[in-house]
């Protein structure tokens, strides 16, 4: 397979174009993050709004994350089979349509339907566009400069959404959900000027309809168990034998992937240690991260009193630094390498955790909080790039996807899974009530949890500082002896 003449293969120059598809892959991305933190500010407005229960409420951000995290998986083999560039384009114009109807609705049911249906298309633009750009800037300087320009639109996506959510829900609810429509309006436009086809990748490829189905359904009631555990309780017989049902259909999925000759997942990306440890590393980064950020929110705005907008502009210095060092970290995984990098950066996030545990119902912000927000900022700014260069480096093209819809798939469950267990421990000891010290104590053993799982990922990191570095494509990618394989153009 040869690679289309308009994709650059060994010039560092990049052409503006191929400047331009980077952009709306980004956008994407952005959107993604910028969705997620935009509707936490915006919950209370819309509960008195629309007459929600908490219950009721918890939903519309459970919906999205049921969406998302239970079709990462067939999300990034549909990339693979159906062609990446078709399945971001469809996923994208599916978002914006959702995000219309979300600021439009009248009732909490079609409002947490439309969040899952936008979940449910970031499942499918997630992976593709990751799969996009490893297809298109080659493995070493370029991919890694890509890379780390893209996931630090996650989070300015998310920190600008922290901020523009406290300023849209002071006119409206409604704006929150509709702002993103014609942000990804303008991205589909461009992406199908920009985003190149290519020759499809999925010659003489099966689909396995057995494995996608018992696959996404193993993660979507994974997922539910875990979002509905703190509500129902983890004791409970509908816990237990949600998880166990979750468990047989996980078994079933890996029997007949170990047995298919097209499987949704091939196992064999499994052996490799670097795949295994970006996979969990992810899920202990971002899993921590959204625990820490939903006590530090309640902390903030239940305990000191802060506004919305206060609360989101004590998070932007995080943001800001990962948006200051976009261009700068490829260049230092390129001269460190990315075990090295991750376990640095997982370093500084247990050292900004352990800081925030100094706090009390009196802070002064610069000597109290700040500290934090920035190792905070330098954490995911090290972290979440490497991650990424890890997980796809040494893929082939075919597979692409597939290893970018698993590393997604890690970040979701993660998230959702260590919330999950920080909200049992915080409310453990009652949900309401008490003074304000009361409630502050509550929190720290949440805030312990949290520098746990951030120390534990630091643990699993470093174990790959022990191991010689793999060479690409020998363990994680299924490559044809003494053929190296070649990256093609973005799209399909």
């Amino acid at each position: 397979m040869t690679s289309p003449p308009n994709v650059p293969q060994a010039q560092d120059r990049w052409s503006p174009r191929l400047w331009g598809t980077l952009l709306v892959l980004c956008a994407a991305m952005f959107l993604d993050a910028l969705d997620v933190s935009m509707v936490g500010v915006a919950l209370p407005s819309i509960a008195g709004d629309l007459g929600l229960s908490t219950a009721t409420l918890q939903w519309i951000v459970s919906g999205y994350i049921l969406g998302y995290g239970g079709l990462l998986l067939l999300g990034g083999r549909a990339a693979d089979l159906l062609g990446r560039r078709r399945v971001f384009l469809i996923a994208l114009a599916v978002f914006a349509l959702a995000s219309l109807l979300g600021g439009l609705v009248d009732s909490g049911p079609l409002l947490i339907a439309s969040r899952f249906v936008k979940g449910l298309s970031a499942a499918f633009t997630a992976p593709a566009g990751l799969s996009i750009i490893t297809t298109t800037f080659k493995e070493g300087p370029q991919r890694n400069r890509a890379l780390s320009i893209y996931t630090t639109c996650a989070a300015t996506g998310f920190s600008m959404g922290l901020v523009l959510s406290g300023l849209l829900t002071e006119v409206s609810w409604r704006l929150t959900m509709l702002l993103p429509a014609p942000i990804a309006l303008v991205a589909l436009l461009a992406g199908i000027r920009l985003i190149p086809r290519s020759r499809r990748e999925d010659s003489g490829m099966g689909y396995d309809l057995p494995g996608a189905v018992t696959g996404t359904a193993s993660m979507l009631l994974l997922v539910f168990t875990v979002v509905q555990a703190p509500e129902v309780g983890w004791a409970s017989a509908q816990t237990l034998l949600s998880f166990a049902a979750a468990a047989v259909l996980l078994f079933v999925f890996v029997t007949i992937e170990r047995r298919s000759s097209h499987p949704l997942i091939r196992l064999g990306v499994l052996r490799s240690g670097s795949q295994i440890r970006a996979n969990v590393g992810a899920a202990f980064f971002f899993g921590s991260y959204v625990g820490f950020q939903f006590l530090v929110t309640q902390y903030m705005q239940s305990l000191l009193g802060w506004s919305a907008l206060e609360t989101a502009l004590a998070f932007l210095p995080a943001g800001a630094l990962v948006a200051l060092s976009a261009t700068k970290i490829g260049s230092v995984v390129d001269r460190f390498g990315t075990p090295r990098v991750i376990a640095t950066g997982f370093a500084l996030l247990v050292v900004a955790y352990a800081l925030f545990l100094r706090i009390d119902l009196d802070p002064t912000y610069a000597a109290a909080i700040l500290p934090s927000m920035l190792l905070l900022g330098a954490a995911c700014a090290l972290v979440f790039p490497s991650l990424n260069i890890q997980a796809t480096n040494g893929v082939e093209d075919h597979e692409q996807g597939m290893v970018s819809g698993l590393l997604n798939t890690s970040i979701q469950v993660g998230g959702a899974i260590f919330l999950a267990v920080v909200t049992a421990v915080i409310t453990a000891g009652g949900e309401t009530g008490g003074s304000p010290q009361e409630v502050l104590d509550r929190f720290r053993p949440g805030l312990v949890v949290v520098t746990v799982i951030a120390a534990a990922g630091l643990l699993i990191t470093l174990t790959g500082l022990r191991t010689p570095r793999e060479r690409p494509g020998i363990v994680v990618a299924r490559s044809v002896p003494d053929k190296e394989p070649q990256r093609v153009a973005a799209g399909d």
